[in-house]
């Protein structure tokens, strides 16, 4: 195996899926904080968060639809395509955003034009993971899959620090006023550099080598038979399955500290909003070096215990986390936040690109583990912050309900991940 070009293969990945979570991620600590008043202002408050959350939902229902058009040309013409169209398409979609006038500019125009472009985002990144979890592992070298595939996490980290410290930046630059009249929309406009940056990088990127040698044994037959996510489905269709519940407890969790938590603290608590937006730094940073960590630790030691381990620690921090934000204590909602975050979901993230594409055949794997990848994202993840603030509002403000329902999802994970067995794909000894 050619290491100059693993090397590069992961960092074009890295560099990608920082555009890609960076400008994701954005809209979802936006729209905690400015979108139910700049663009649903005619409606109550509460009504308000819960349309601005269901907008960020709306992402992810047009995520699944990204990995199936992206899948199907990227596992017909290659992956490194895909990956330059997917990274200008999330930047462009994000930077209409920062530009987009408010409700009392525009009226009704304003949430429908916020819509198309969410829906823009979620299209793109719903072809990203999947190709940038494929290059960095189809050229990693036996036995360290995890490790040099972990940048595409890493990046989730780096998206998340980048994203939140650029909104917290302004926040504490700007009045109250002024952060809803036009400081939100200069994070959105930053992405521009980003999309520069990360062209740059995957521009010296190759092809897979394992998707080449596919090609290369295909006849002319197989390369026009059934659509690749058709095959994949067909192939394995208890895959699909899998990987929605293996990624439960990443999505739970990860969705919970950063989004829920930072609007019921501010609106049911009258904690700061600058606290929970330096939790999301402080989670950020250390993500990129317990992914890498944790990633190589799996390589060693294998990937299923370090997972299940990540899952349980989950289960066991969820009503901890909560008794934390009504207690008001600042270091115990650091601590358990980072628990959360940094360890039950850093644990399971770091594998999931190998296990996941080792799920599918090569031919068809981009459309396999992409589609299901973004399946999983709505079901476990797009509508999180919505369903957390409404299980708040129906109990009439309780937290309770939210916690069960972050127990039972990562109790579920690794309940998966103790049952499920070796892929005939995945190589010997990197269990």
């Amino acid at each position: 195996m050619n290491l100059s070009q693993a090397r590069r293969a992961a960092w074009g990945s890295f560099a990608g899926a920082v555009v890609d979570w960076y400008d994701f991620l954005l809209y979802g600590i936006t729209a905690a904080l400015v979108f139910n008043r700049a663009f649903f202002p005619q409606i109550s408050p509460t009504m308000g968060t819960l349309v601005a959350f269901a907008t960020f939902g709306v992402g992810f229902l047009f995520r699944p639809l990204g990995g199936v058009v992206f899948g199907h040309f990227g596992d017909r013409l290659g992956r490194k395509r895909m990956l330059m169209l997917t990274v200008w398409m999330m930047g462009l979609a994000t930077a209409l955003i920062g530009l987009l006038p408010s409700f009392a500019t525009i009226g009704w125009w304003a949430p429908t034009l916020l819509v198309i472009l969410r829906a823009i985002q979620g299209f793109a990144v719903g072809g990203e993971w999947g190709g940038a979890a494929l290059l960095s592992v189809e050229n990693a070298p036996a036995g360290r899959k995890a490790f040099y595939s972990s940048g595409v996490q890493v990046g989730y980290g780096v998206g998340l620090l980048l994203s939140t410290g650029l909104v917290s930046l302004v926040s504490h630059l700007t009045s109250d006023s002024d952060f809803l009249r036009w400081g939100w929309r200069i994070p959105f406009l930053f992405s521009v550099v980003l999309v520069m940056f990360a062209w740059w990088i995957r521009s010296g990127m190759v092809e897979s080598r394992e998707f080449e040698q596919q090609v290369a044994q295909q006849s002319g037959d197989e390369k026009k038979r059934t659509l690749p996510v058709i095959e994949a489905l067909r192939q394995h269709p208890g895959a699909f399955l899998l990987i929605i519940a293996l990624r439960l407890c990443e999505l739970l969790t990860m969705y919970i500290v950063t989004t829920f938590a930072l609007n019921y603290s501010t609106a049911n608590l009258g904690l700061s909003r600058d606290l929970f937006l330096n939790i999301g730094l402080l989670v950020g940073g250390v993500s990129c070096l317990t992914i890498p960590c944790f990633a190589f630790m799996a390589d060693r030691f294998g990937r299923r215990r370090i997972y299940i381990t990540g899952a349980l620690l989950g289960a066991i921090s969820a009503f901890p986390f909560f008794m934390a934000l009504e207690s008001q204590s600042t270091w115990w909602i650091l601590f358990f936040s980072l628990m959360l975050a940094n360890l039950a979901h850093d644990m399971v993230v770091c594998v999931q690109q190998p296990m996941f594409t080792e799920l599918f055949g090569a031919h068809y794997r981009y459309s396999g583990a992409g589609v299901g990848y973004q399946v999983a994202s709505v079901v476990g993840g797009g509508f999180t912050p919505f369903i957390a603030v409404a299980l708040v509002s129906f109990s009439g403000g309780s937290w309770h309900g939210v916690a069960i329902y972050l127990t039972a999802g990562c109790l579920f994970s690794a309940l998966t991940a103790m049952l499920m067995k070796p892929s005939r794909h995945q190589q010997a000894g990197e269990e």
